[in-house]
């Protein structure tokens, strides 16, 4: 029985993080919008950097952040960071009336790779379905979610060990209709 239900539930969390893959592709094609405070931007090293509340807005997708840093390697991929208390992004699913969402200190996207790594108190959402770890990591051409707990050695004052944080899932029953 508990071998039917770790593959169970590790069947649910990656079709739960299939689903970054499948947002709106509509998207792709819409012009990027990013507002901030402050932008710089560097031709020379194909870098732009955006600070103070930061907004990028693509179709349906929205980040915010309170620093942006986009990047272009030799290649054309773009690779971006953001940086915020918090950082986060949400994304309408395409065909769907359902987004996804992420919330983190620090969100990296590997255009290259198709990866998101988001970073310290890590939330994605889909729906109604939740996942939570200090580092969340979707590989969106393989399809393959690792959620993360930290592993640090840390102690409180009165030396007794700090317990080591949790991934949590949440997932909700589906609603009939």
């Amino acid at each position: 029985m508990m071998k039917i239900s770790k593959h169970f539930f590790t069947l649910l969390f990656f079709i739960f993080f299939t689903t970054i893959s499948i947002a709106e592709k509509a998207d792709r094609e819409k012009p990027i919008e990013i507002e901030s405070d402050t932008m710089t931007v560097d031709d020379t090293k194909n870098i732009s950097t955006y600070q103070g509340d930061v907004i990028l807005t693509q179709g349906t997708l929205i980040i915010k952040a309170d620093e942006l840093i986009v990047r272009e390697d030799n290649q054309g991929f773009q690779h971006s960071t953001s940086i915020g208390n918090p950082t986060t992004f949400k994304q309408k699913r395409e065909g769907l009336d359902e987004y996804i969402e992420g919330i983190g200190q620090r969100i990296d996207y590997d255009g290259h790779m198709d990866k998101v790594h988001i970073y310290k108190d890590a939330v994605v959402k889909r729906g109604d379905d939740i996942v939570m770890g200090d580092y969340i990591v979707y590989d969106a051409s393989a399809e393959i979610a690792q959620a993360m707990s930290n592993d640090s050695k840390l102690k409180n004052n009165d030396g007794t060990p700090v317990k080591k944080g949790r991934t949590k899932a949440i997932i909700n029953p589906k609603k009939s209709n």
